[in-house]
């Protein structure tokens, strides 16, 4: 058995016209100042109602209209500012449809706004805030702990490129898929996705563990002659004999035990800087090599 469309439906979309490509950048533009009019009563909403403007003007011709289709996107809207752009893309679908005369009511497109929301956002902040911002900032650091340039503007354009490349990209794969986005939200692709960049996250920053820090502890142990001379051995040459970095790992799981414990982490950095301190002026710590 097959299903064909309704000719007047066919016929109500060919009448709408597509995004052109200039509306897809005045809507990135647009989106990049999504925040600029933040505000505590309904979060986004302000910001999405511009960046929507492109597509409700190019889809609606009546002024009556344009105007309900802002004041649809006038409502409460928070999520994350980069992985917005798809839900955007999914919202200018519905409108073209609803403005095709299709079956689409008001409450229709801001139910899928809100459903998308949360998922999005689940991902949006551990994969660029939890994972992407670290992970460039750890290498820039590195990088530029050695006095190269090259450093800070990894992080910077590194960033950027992902963010320029999400808000573009995002859009389009929720323009051109529409709300068959949402389906794939609810399954476990975008799951995979957080937690494969988690992982890879803290795998970075685990490796960069015994390049950043270094502790020397220089209590000595034992004193012997060896060829005329005297060698003197340590509490860190006994730790570099069973593992180098050995300290320092131990180190980043007490970090990692107190914020499991619920430690203010502003708590724990002074922390260490009291114990480099005082460390250092009893003679138990010196400066690493």
């Amino acid at each position: 058995m097959t299903t064909t469309t309704p000719s007047n439906e066919v016929a109500g979309q060919d009448r709408v016209p597509h995004l052109t490509r200039r509306d897809y950048i005045s809507t990135y533009i647009r989106s990049t100042f999504m925040l600029g009019s933040f505000n505590f009563e309904r979060m986004q909403a302000i910001g999405v109602c511009v960046t929507m403007m492109p597509a409700i003007r190019r889809f609606y011709t009546k002024k009556e209209d344009q105007a309900a289709a802002l004041t649809r996107h006038l409502e409460f809207y928070n999520t994350h500012p980069w992985i917005s752009s798809s839900i955007f893309g999914v919202t200018a679908a519905m409108e073209r449809q609803k403005a095709a005369g299709e079956d689409i009511s008001d409450a229709d497109i801001t139910n899928v706004k809100i459903g998308l929301m949360g998922p999005l956002a689940g991902v949006g902040d551990p994969l660029f805030w939890g994972t992407a911002r670290p992970v460039f900032a750890a290498l820039g650091a590195s990088i530029a702990a050695d006095g190269n340039i090259l450093g800070p503007l990894l992080f910077f354009f590194g960033l950027c490129i992902i963010r320029m490349a999400t808000r573009w990209y995002g859009f389009k794969l929720g323009y051109e898929k529409g709300v068959e986005i949402v389906s794939e939200v609810g399954g476990n692709t975008l799951r995979k996705l957080t937690q494969t960049a988690s992982i890879m996250g803290l795998f970075v920053m685990g490796s960069l563990v015994s390049k950043w820090t270094t502790i020397n502890i220089p209590v000595a142990i034992a004193t012997y002659e060896k060829d005329g001379k005297e060698v003197t051995t340590t509490v860190q040459d006994i730790l570099d004999t069973l593992l180098p970095g050995l300290a320092a790992l131990l180190l980043t799981f007490l970090c990692m035990w107190l914020l499991r414990k619920k430690i203010n982490a502003i708590w724990i950095i002074f922390g260490m800087f009291a114990i480099g301190i005082f460390g250092y002026w009893g003679g138990i710590l010196a400066p690493g090599s």
